[in-house]
């Protein structure tokens, strides 16, 4: 049987009057037959048996709708199934204009588990509801149960393509409560790997916005970049991500013999990658017809915001904790704050390009004024003794034991610290109650601040404008979601 006979054949058998229709009766036959039915008063002469017996008059004439009506008998023979579904699909999709879709959280573009429900009008945004929460982990309330080492990994886990500058910002916190100044080896190692995780944190940004609308090639240079990176990652810590090389009083471990020399030659080649990436992208019609005018934020809507880091550079707002409160040995280097204009996606992109080069600035200069000398704190009850000591020493033994089972005490107070992060303002409000453990760990988290403003950005742009200012955001939703 045919997809068309099979069609017709439920048409014929509800057309069945009560004393039945012969088998071999014609498509005329069966019309008029049809129309004598509808037209006759008497509903008891309706009968929907199949087998032609008995009369139903509990069934009631069904009206018929004009969609109906335009597909007789006749027509079935003349039209396939495929057409009358295709004319019914297309009234219902001329009328729908206005609807509501889901974005995401499976969206290869979303850069993490967001969901966006998005109002459309066609294609025009009118409103965008970002919705957050589904990698909530709880660590702010984690850390309270944890003493203050016990509690560094976790800022590795939140921002988890800029984790040195994470643990950096938990660390300063806990030297602000401590009262203590770490060593300047250690202030000139932490400035050099915050400005290599600031490029490795935007290999991934600035690419992948250029890989999600369209740009593959660029991305596949920036991850052969980020792979010698997390190579100095692996030679200093022993991991390439979670790094925990940041702690409260220094640094984990010294600089392996031969990795300042491998971070120069590094340095001079990466510079030539920036200078392909600009030639590939920055004059690039598409790219440019994709980003200039796309996302605009302007100097008070940023502000009001508390858009900060490119967000908010990219408005025109000269805004860099490294120069209005330098810490670590930032007060040392010299470096420029790039800044743009316009406030769109195209503008934040050129921000982003021009601190790869201010960035090589930095750590040349790190590498080239490194000084000798210690690289945490000298006192045992805070940062653990060398390995050798504990072979010779029982104190040194004693104090290894206590600080990694029970931990060092801080004394009463808070305080709230801030780095200028790749993404914005890392802030870590930390309260200290005397004891072992922090009595409340608050994380100020850029880009959650960055994603409030979705809806403004969004509104009036087309749908695919929505991957692009997701794009420019520079989205983890390990820090989103906390």
């Amino acid at each position: 049987m045919s997809f068309r006979t099979a069609l017709r054949k439920p048409c014929l058998a509800a057309l069945r009057p009560t004393g039945g229709i012969s088998a071999s009766a014609g498509p005329s036959s069966l019309l008029a037959s049809r129309r004598s039915l509808a037209t006759e008063a008497d509903p008891n002469r309706w009968n929907t048996d199949a087998t032609g017996g008995g009369n139903r008059p509990d069934i009631k004439a069904v009206p018929i709708s004009p969609a109906t009506k335009a597909h007789t008998v006749e027509e079935l023979h003349e039209k396939t199934a495929h057409e009358i579904l295709q004319e019914s699909g297309s009234r219902k999709e001329a009328s729908l204009r206005h609807f509501t879709v889901n974005f995401g959280p499976q969206h290869p573009a979303a850069h993490g588990v967001l969901r966006l429900i998005l109002e459309l009008n066609g294609e025009e945004v009118l409103r965008a509801d970002p919705h957050v929460g589904l990698l909530h982990r709880g660590t702010e309330k984690l850390i309270e149960y944890k003493n203050y080492t016990q509690a560094l990994p976790y800022f590795d886990r939140l921002d988890y393509v800029s984790m040195m500058t994470n643990e950096l910002c938990y660390s300063r916190a806990v030297e602000k409560l401590l009262n203590i100044e770490v060593p300047e080896r250690a202030k000139w190692i932490r400035t050099m790997f915050g400005e290599i995780t600031r490029i490795l944190n935007h290999c991934m940004a600035v690419l992948s916005h250029v890989m999600d609308v369209g740009g593959l090639t660029p991305f596949l240079w920036a991850f052969e970049e980020r792979e010698k990176l997390m190579e100095f990652y692996e030679r200093v810590s022993g991991a390439r991500l979670h790094a925990a090389y940041v702690r409260p009083g220094g640094v984990a471990f010294d600089l392996p013999h031969g990795l300042l020399d491998d971070i120069h030659k590094w340095a001079t080649q990466f510079a030539s990658r920036v200078d392909e990436i600009e030639e590939v992208v920055t004059g690039n019609r598409i790219w440019k017809g994709r980003t200039i005018g796309i996302g605009k934020v302007t100097a008070e809507e940023a502000l009001n915001y508390g858009f900060s880091g490119v967000m908010l550079r990219g408005s025109g707002v000269p805004w860099d904790i490294r120069k209005v409160a330098p810490y670590d040995a930032y007060d040392q280097v010299e470096f420029d704050v790039p800044v743009g204009k316009n406030g769109d996606c195209y503008d934040r992109y050129l921000c982003r390009v021009e601190e790869f080069r201010q960035s090589l600035r930095i750590i040349e200069q790190c590498l080239n004024k490194m000084p000798a000398g210690q690289i945490k704190v000298d006192d045992h009850k805070i940062v653990p003794p060398p390995r050798a000591n504990m072979k010779e020493s029982m104190e040194s033994l004693i104090h290894h034991f206590k600080l990694f089972s029970e931990g060092y005490h801080v004394p009463p107070g808070e305080t709230y610290s801030a780095i200028e992060a790749p993404k914005g303002e890392m802030g870590v409000y930390l309260v200290s109650d005397g004891s072992n453990r922090p009595y409340r760990c608050k994380i100020r988290a850029p880009g959650f601040a960055h994603l409030a403003g979705a809806d403004f950005m969004m509104r009036g742009a087309f749908l695919p404008d929505v991957v692009a200012v997701i794009g420019t955001m520079d989205l983890v939703f390990g820090e989103v979601d906390r």
